[in-house]
């Protein structure tokens, strides 16, 4: 992913590919879809997803999937971290 200028808040998960723009925010509990490209100054709602080229708001994240879900496929990706070092 390119992350750039932008403001991402706790608990965000930037799938493969996607680019976040300058001046972006990101709030909390939200998901950019692999590929996505968040222009810039986008707003990403809280607890929302975002997918598409230009990113748009697609989908509301219930807490079950907040809690089952971006937290489960972080704690992975720290896990994968820990077997390059």
């Amino acid at each position: 992913a390119i992350v750039h200028g932008c403001t991402l808040h706790d608990n965000v998960l930037i799938g493969m590919g996607a680019i976040v723009m300058d001046n972006a925010v990101v709030h909390s509990n939200s998901i950019i879809a692999a590929g996505a490209v968040v222009l810039e100054g986008t707003i990403v709602q809280a607890g929302s997803i975002y997918a598409g080229v230009p990113a748009k708001k697609v989908k509301d994240i219930s807490e079950e999937l907040i809690q089952g879900e971006i937290n489960r496929i972080a704690n992975n990706y720290i896990k994968y971290s820990g077997w390059f070092k």
